[in-house]
């Protein structure tokens, strides 16, 4: 990474764990890279699923399990004081209780903070989310897909991310090719390749997300023309047709590309969009009829949804 020692902004919104989802969407709407959120309000539970052990640091219990922290870290070139304007007037606009605090903070230390709350974690039936620089794991069985974000959104980790990969393990077959629309880290392209898959390609209007993505499909040995990754807004350099086409966005961007997306879908195939917050759920619906999509199922998690449909 480059100019590792210059000083990033940590704006941290801290908040009531019911509304750290919407407040999570809310940040990633200013930075869709480099967050994270410490959330314990199910910590148990969690390491359980993980790390199947019942032994759990004694400052880790001691932790506020009412409320929740966004971390939020703006790059040396662009304005803290805009992003804070921009999160407080969406956080009242949703009557979300907050306080909010700014410091600077190194590259290098947000990168290490970000890392230590991100752990291996199985999704679905099939997989394992594992972070390249964790190597104490047990994969039982699962493929594995190792990772390395970057400052790149989609770890696996969000709602919305997992319920797309939880829907993909549904519908991939063996010899489906697959259009990933807002790609960021490529973890859903990766993912559809190791359950079966046989071609994918990821867009993404971040050129450090195609590099992103480029690299982590490379790591789980995945190179061109099996995996390619192009920058470009939504469809743009887009071309041929799909089986799969999945987009993990934000509701305003996905009612833009409902227009345009059937040019690229199979005769059949299916379309799969995630980033959709309960609030935002009817207005994207009405969408879907007004481009001729059926939808065929709906998957819901922590108030985020996921349709998954199909020409009509």
């Amino acid at each position: 990474m480059d100019n590792v020692t210059e000083s990033w902004t940590e704006i941290s919104i801290t908040v009531e764990t019911k509304d750290i989802e919407i407040a999570g969407s809310i940040a990633n709407m200013v930075v869709p890279y480099g967050i994270y959120i410490e959330d314990y309000s199910a910590l148990e539970e969690e390491t359980l699923q993980i790390a199947h052990i019942d032994l759990i640091e004694e400052s880790l219990l001691r932790k506020d399990r009412s409320k929740g922290i966004i971390h939020v870290y703006v790059n040396p070139h662009e304005n803290p004081l805009e992003a804070v304007s921009f999160i407080t007037e969406r956080l009242n606009s949703e009557n979300i209780v907050h306080e909010i605090k700014i410091a600077d903070c190194k590259t290098e230390d947000w990168v290490n903070n970000w890392k230590q709350y991100f752990h291996p974690m199985p999704i679905g039936e099939k997989l394992l989310i594992r972070p390249t620089w964790e190597n104490d794991y047990d994969a039982g069985g699962r493929k594995v897909l190792h990772i390395e974000p970057g400052l790149a959104f989609g770890t696996g980790s969000h709602p919305t991310t997992k319920l797309c990969l939880e829907t993909l393990e549904k519908y991939i077959s063996n010899g489906s090719t697959v259009l990933d629309i807002g790609c960021g880290s490529g973890i859903l392209s990766i993912a559809s390749l190791l359950l079966g898959a046989k071609a994918a390609l990821g867009v993404d209007i971040d050129k450090l997300a195609v590099k992103t993505a480029l690299a982590n499909a490379a790591e789980n040995g995945f190179m061109p023309p099996v995996f390619n990754a192009i920058e470009g807004n939504l469809s743009d350099n887009v071309s041929g047709k799909y089986n799969i086409i999945v987009a993990n966005i934000v509701a305003d961007i996905i009612m833009e590309f409902n227009k345009e997306v059937g040019e690229f879908l199979e005769d059949g195939g299916i379309y799969i969009t995630g980033g959709i917050i309960d609030s935002r759920k009817d207005e994207v619906i009405y969408s879907f009829e007004q481009n001729s999509f059926e939808i065929i199922a709906n998957f819901e998690e922590k108030g985020w949804n996921v349709f998954v449909c199909k020409r009509r």
